[in-house]
């Protein structure tokens, strides 16, 4: 009785004063707003291996020790589901030894060195070697040696040539930095960091793929 008794003269009081009703409101908090992802820098490793292609042919019939020739990669390469190096980043290399084709069937020889990739408008480092051999005329040259002898001087073997689509394997020869969003990597861009700390651009956004593959 007591309860009811109290009760009765605060809502007599909320019916004839609107604003002693109002004031007894409870206020909504005020909705906390979600932490913004923090960007996170990564190290993507020395000695990366990277697939390559040349941008055109590279034949020794038409270039020298020293000459210098293009190429591009050919695979994504992503470190925690952010592309670091994309698919069609362009780098230099050189031919550092070649020999003619010669007589009896002697096929041309040749080493390509991989020099630079760029990578956010900086060159990065790389390293590796590919010799190439031309394909020898040897079955026709002994031919020619039962046949006529000393004609057989006169046969001579092939260029070496590294067409373009040719795959070839270069690493790395520096770590290359870069930074993250914050956000899960799914679909992601690496902003890759210059040699200040500062950001060189954007990859383009691919699918990613797990750590230490390539996305082909």
């Amino acid at each position: 009785m007591k309860i009811k008794n109290f009760a009765m003269p605060v809502l007599l009081l909320a019916a004839v004063n609107p604003a002693f009703a109002q004031s007894t409101v409870v206020q909504a908090v005020p909705a906390v707003a979600p932490a913004q992802p923090q960007a996170t820098v990564l190290t993507l490793p020395a000695n990366t291996e990277l697939t390559i292609t040349p941008n055109s042919e590279v034949s020794s019939k038409t270039m020298k020790e020293g000459d210098v020739f293009t190429f591009s990669t050919v695979y994504d390469v992503i470190m925690n589901g952010y592309v670091v190096i994309p698919k069609g980043t362009r780098g230099q290399g050189k031919i550092t030894w070649r020999t003619g084709k010669g007589a009896f069937g002697k096929s041309a020889k040749m080493d390509l060195g991989f020099e630079w990739l760029e990578i956010g408008g900086r060159r990065v480092a790389v390293e590796g070697t590919h010799r190439q051999e031309g394909q020898g005329n040897t079955a026709a040259t002994l031919g020619t040696v039962l046949a006529v002898g000393p004609f057989a001087a006169f046969v001579t073997g092939k260029s070496a040539t590294v067409p373009n689509g040719m795959q070839l394997k270069a690493f790395t020869a520096e770590s290359i930095q870069f930074s993250t969003n914050g956000v899960a990597p799914v679909l992601q861009q690496a902003a890759v960091l210059g040699a200040s700390g500062v950001s060189q651009g954007t990859t383009p956004m691919v699918s990613a793929v797990a750590s230490g593959d390539h996305a082909q």
